[in-house]
């Protein structure tokens, strides 16, 4: 893979999960309003404050994640290791997520347009970012 085209697959894709982080956040009112419209006030309020908090927690995790893997993409297409292992921990990561989401969510969740428009993001993002973290780079040794 050319080194130009390394550096940027992995500087949009950082740019993604940055957006991802974005829309979980965007998002995260809606399911406090999904929670409060489809069941007991009771129930509502003991679920509402963990969801929301673990909303907020990985939206708030894939801003840096997403900024790091933008910043080391073009000194990863040059070979420098710092910046293989940040964009291959960070693609290996990533790729697991689309297998979870489908084993531990089930289907009936993605009825919802923003869980969709998500997961499409962390798979496309999953294939591309695994390809061009792992494909062989120069070895620049920095």
């Amino acid at each position: 893979m050319p080194r130009k085209l390394r550096a940027t697959i992995l500087l949009v894709w950082g740019a993604l999960l940055v957006a991802l982080g974005v829309l979980h956040l965007a998002v995260t009112p809606i399911i406090s309003r999904l929670l409060h419209g489809s069941m007991s006030a009771e129930a509502a309020d003991w679920l509402a404050a963990p969801m929301l908090l673990n909303h907020v927690f990985v939206g708030i995790l894939l801003l840096p994640l997403g900024a790091l893997v933008a910043f080391a993409a073009p000194h990863a297409a040059d070979g420098a290791r710092w910046a293989v292992v940040v964009v291959r921990v960070t693609a290996a990561a990533v790729a697991t997520l689309p297998v979870v989401l489908f084993v531990l969510m089930g289907a009936r969740y993605f009825e919802a347009v923003p869980f969709v428009v998500a997961t499409a993001i962390v798979c496309i993002a999953s294939v591309v970012m695994l390809a061009a973290a792992f494909w062989p780079a120069p070895h620049a040794g920095r």
